[in-house]
């Protein structure tokens, strides 16, 4: 979601630089030629501030990505441990409780015989 608003700025931006620049030169006092040169110059410009910019953001993305991914994987470790120490905790208490069932049943036995 944030993504798409940060890319929708960038778009507007170079959209809206691109038209200021066309009115801008539109409305200057220079002959035609000088102005289409000045246009195409701009142009020029701007596509390449574009290619920059791109360029540059999609760069922060794959960074924003590898510390995204390396965060996960942290996690995910972090978390497994967690579950492997719950599980031995559960055996033990699992052995514990039988091994006192087993004493009960073999002190109830003792009592039944004698």
């Amino acid at each position: 979601m944030a993504r798409d608003s940060g890319d929708g700025f960038w778009a507007g931006f170079v959209m809206g630089a691109c038209v200021g620049a066309a009115v801008a030169l539109l409305f200057a006092p220079a002959p035609g030629e000088e102005t289409r040169e000045r246009l195409r110059e701009r142009g020029i410009e701007l596509r390449e501030r574009a290619e920059v910019l791109s360029e540059e953001a999609r760069r922060r993305a794959e960074e924003l990505s590898e510390k995204g991914r390396e965060l996960l994987e942290e996690r995910i470790e972090r978390l497994e441990a967690i579950v492997e120490e719950a599980v031995e905790e559960g055996k033990k208490a699992a052995e514990e409780t039988r091994e006192e069932l087993r004493s009960k049943l073999e002190a109830q036995k003792e009592g039944t015989e004698a």
